[in-house]
């Protein structure tokens, strides 16, 4: 298959290293270019917590004392997202990348949308900018008349929704399937956080919080979601019968190259998603697949 140029937008900090570095690493390996682009122009920066772990304890907000971590080994990126996200650090295109107001969807075979948890998610969830690329990708078409294949993963996924097509007025995702982070998975991080990890910051794995006298997840990744697809059941979570459910389900399993089983992966036609960064490696290698499906057969 020819190598495609593929766009993956980031914010300028904050970014999930493993949905971004492994992402990025297995496109390379089959033989695709990924360019980048942030609101300025500039690089952008991961949630530095989730490569070093600190400040995810107890302790971390103590100067000296957040060096020492416990439960900070463990809810950083593992060691493969760490080592994948190094070489990622050398990449001239993650170096140098694209202000989100020079994208144009005729440069790209394909887009990709990561996603983070920490607040410096915002902008480029809110940007209107980058909402408007995404909607105009959405709808584009290749050479051969086709809608050109889209990826995203949890707070990517967000951003889809967010984007609303100028053609109907309603988001890219509605009539669409879908995943992404769910309520479950986001609720027992930030009850982690609120209870017993980072409780001086409790809402640190909350993108969005709730205000008085709205309900309890509300602005959850999932419900907001779900407001801008066709019906609820649109949100395709992992069904009780599915093979290797308590793995896919529980939030304490994450995937492997050569082990799907903890993955969930939604395909609808053109589009891809993924919940969290448990399911990266199945839903990178998916979107390969989707790019081998959809550009195979074309001579360039």
């Amino acid at each position: 298959m020819p190598q495609r140029k593929l766009i993956m937008p980031l914010p300028s900090q904050d970014f999930d290293p493993t949905e971004v570095a492994v992402t990025w690493r297995i496109l390379r390996a089959a033989g695709h270019t990924v360019v980048f682009a942030t609101p300025d122009g500039q690089r952008a920066h991961t949630d530095p917590r989730m490569i070093h772990g600190e400040g995810l304890d107890p302790w971390g907000w103590v100067p000296v004392l957040k060096k020492i971590r416990l439960l900070g080994l463990v809810l950083r990126a593992e060691s493969g997202a760490r080592d994948a996200y190094r070489a990622l650090e050398q990449d001239p295109n993650f170096l140098a990348p694209k202000p989100y107001e020079a994208l144009r969807t005729q440069d790209y075979d394909g887009l990709v949308l990561p996603g983070g948890h920490a607040r410096g998610m915002r902008p480029y969830l809110e940007s209107r900018c980058l909402q408007t690329f995404v909607a105009d990708f959405f709808e584009s078409l290749n050479a051969a008349g086709q809608h050109k294949p889209v990826a995203a993963v949890c707070h990517g996924v967000l951003l889809a929704a967010r984007s609303v097509s100028t053609h109907t007025g309603k988001s890219v995702l509605y009539g669409r399937k879908t995943t992404a982070l769910t309520w479950k998975l986001e609720r027992s991080a930030w009850h982690l956080s609120k209870f017993w990890a980072r409780f001086w910051d409790s809402t640190y794995y909350r993108t969005y919080s709730e205000d008085q006298g709205e309900p309890v997840g509300y602005w959850s990744v999932e419900m907001e979601i779900k407001r801008a697809l066709a019906q609820d059941s649109d949100f395709c979570d992992v069904p009780p019968d599915a093979e290797h459910h308590f793995r896919k389900a529980s939030g304490a399993a994450r995937d492997r190259l050569d082990d799907a089983r903890p993955a969930w992966v939604v395909q609808d036609g053109n589009y891809i998603s993924a919940r969290w960064p448990g399911d990266v490696h199945t839903f990178a290698k998916s979107y390969v697949a989707l790019l081998q499906a959809h550009y195979g057969s074309m001579s360039s």
